[in-house]
C-alpha cells in the first residue's frame, strides 16, 4: 500500500468538511422551512421538494463522515463508498438542474396565468390587493396586464410616481381616484408599465440563482470525488522495497582491510 501525500489528504479533508457544513446548514434550513410552512395551505405542493432536500442533505452528511474516516484511517472501503455515493448524488443533482432549465418556459407561463387569474383587480381579495400594492411600490409599476387600466377608476397611491423613478410615468386619467382630493389642474403622474413582466423576471431570476447555487454545489462534490480517487490510486500503488543481497566477498573484504590495518600497528 502506497503512502498518501499529506497535502492531498488535507485538501480532501478540507473539501469534504465544507461539504458537511453546507449539508448541515441545508438540513437545518429544511427543518425550519418545514416547520414554518407546516400550517400553510400550499404545504402539499412543497412536500416533494422538502423530502428531496431531506434526502440530499442527510445522505451527503453521512457520506462526508465516511469520507473523513476513510482518509484519516486510510480505509479503502470507506473511500470507495464515498466515491460511489457522491457520484450518484452528483448525477441526481445534474438531472434536477437539467430538468429545471427545461421547465423554465413552463414555469413562466404558469406564473403568468396565476397572476392573470387575479383580474379584474376591483374584485380581488384584500390580501391580494395589499400584496400587489407592495409589489407596485417596490418594482415601480402599476397593474398586472394593461397597466393602470387594470384598476379601473380606482388607482391606488402605490401607482404614483416617486421622484427619481427609473421606470416611465404617464399622466393619470382625470376621472380616476387620485384626483379626488386635488383642487388644481396639475397632472398626476403614475407608473406606465404593468407589473407582470417584472414579476416574471424576478421569479426567473430566483430560479436562475437557485440553479446556479446547485451547479456550484455539484462542482464542489465532483472536486471531492476527484481528490478521493487520487487518494485511492495512491493507496493502490506498491512501494518499491530495495532488495537486500548478502555478499560474502563484501564482508570478507571489509574484515580483511581491518585485519591488514591491525598488522601495521
Amino acid at each position: 500500500m502506497g503512502k498518501v501525500n499529506v497535502c492531498l489528504k488535507r485538501s480532501y479533508i478540507i473539501v469534504i468538511s465544507l461539504i458537511a457544513i453546507v449539508s448541515a446548514l441545508l438540513l437545518a434550513a429544511t427543518l425550519f422551512s418545514h416547520g414554518y410552512f407546516h400550517e400553510d395551505e400550499e404545504i402539499e405542493k412543497m412536500l416533494a421538494g422538502l423530502h428531496a432536500m431531506y434526502i440530499i442533505s442527510i445522505i451527503t452528511l453521512v457520506l462526508t463522515i465516511i469520507g473523513v474516516y476513510g482518509a484519516c484511517k486510510e480505509k479503502q472501503w470507506a473511500l470507495i463508498v464515498f466515491v460511489v455515493g457522491m457520484i450518484l448524488a452528483s448525477l441526481f443533482m445534474i438531472a434536477i438542474e437539467v430538468q429545471g432549465l427545461a421547465l423554465r418556459p413552463q414555469e413562466a407561463e404558469e406564473m403568468k396565468n396565476f397572476y392573470l387569474n387575479m383580474l379584474p383587480l376591483n374584485n380581488a381579495s384584500e390580501p391580494i390587493i395589499d400584496s400587489l400594492k407592495e409589489v407596485q411600490t417596490e418594482l415601480q409599476c402599476c397593474g398586472l396586464d394593461q397597466g393602470y387600466l387594470d384598476w379601473g377608476n380606482y388607482i391606488p397611491e402605490s401607482c404614483l410616481c416617486v421622484e427619481g423613478s427609473i421606470n416611465p410615468c404617464v399622466a393619470a386619467p382625470r376621472d380616476s381616484s387620485v384626483f379626488e382630493h386635488t383642487a388644481d389642474d396639475q397632472p398626476i403622474m403614475i407608473y406606465k408599465e404593468s407589473c407582470l413582466p417584472y414579476l416574471i423576471e424576478h421569479e426567473m431570476m430566483d430560479i436562475n440563482i437557485a440553479l446556479g447555487v446547485m451547479l456550484g454545489i455539484t462542482l464542489f462534490w465532483i472536486l471531492s470525488v476527484v481528490l478521493c480517487i487520487l487518494i485511492l490510486c495512491r493507496l493502490n500503488q506498491k512501494e518499491d522495497t530495495p532488495v537486500v543481497v548478502y555478499s560474502a566477498e563484501a564482508k570478507a573484504g571489509n574484515y580483511t582491510v581491518l585485519g591488514d590495518a591491525a598488522e601495521y600497528t
